[in-house]
């Protein structure tokens, strides 16, 4: 059993999975390719990936892939919190260039799903946040791309100043998205 809430643009949902507790811990179906599917949402996740940000204020993204490697991601915090963005990507799309932000915690029990042809980012919200997600395709770093986590044209509103953050080489080096190559909208 899950929750699901449409975010506010095409596609991308945030799923809270039921959660049974009682003194000994607790017990939650992370994933269940059943349940998404009678919300019409059928997708073959092939590679989980893990992160671990040490410090509040880690910012990563905005990533995606380029067809025919573009993923989908089912997104999760197992400890901590974050901010995560999803960006429509879509050129011609009626929303491109538009986001959506969803604060993800281990204390809600959160996922936010981000269907191929959005860039992805987070920010972390506090020290020692792991986040884990699916992918629909593995890694191909001939099809990886990244947008600026602070293009005017998109206008995420961050909850850190961009001094405070703490980014990769490669993410704070990433190009516009006027610059970037993206999806072509179907």
């Amino acid at each position: 059993m899950v929750e699901m809430r449409p975010l506010g643009l095409p596609g991308v949902f945030e799923i809270v999975p039921k959660k049974f507790g009682d003194e000994r811990g607790f017990f939650s179906e992370t994933y269940n390719a059943q349940a998404l599917a009678r919300h019409g949402i059928e997708l073959a996740f092939v590679q989980d990936n893990h992160s671990l940000s040490a410090a509040v204020g880690v910012l990563r993204g905005l990533h995606y892939q380029l067809p025919p490697r573009a993923q989908d991601k089912l997104v999760r915090v197992v400890a901590g919190r974050i901010l995560d963005v999803a960006v429509d990507i879509r050129r011609g799309s009626p929303t491109f260039a538009q986001w959506v932000a969803l604060e993800v915690s281990a204390e809600k029990w959160n996922q936010i799903l981000v269907p191929a042809g959005y860039a992805h980012g987070f920010v972390t919200l506090e020290p020692n946040t792991e986040v884990v997600y699916k992918v629909t395709d593995y890694y191909s770093p001939e099809h990886d791309r990244s947008i600026r986590f602070d293009d005017p044209e998109i206008g995420i509103s961050w909850p850190f100043a961009p001094d405070q953050l703490r980014l990769s080489d490669k993410d704070r080096a990433a190009p516009l998205l006027a610059d970037a190559e993206v999806f072509d909208f179907e």
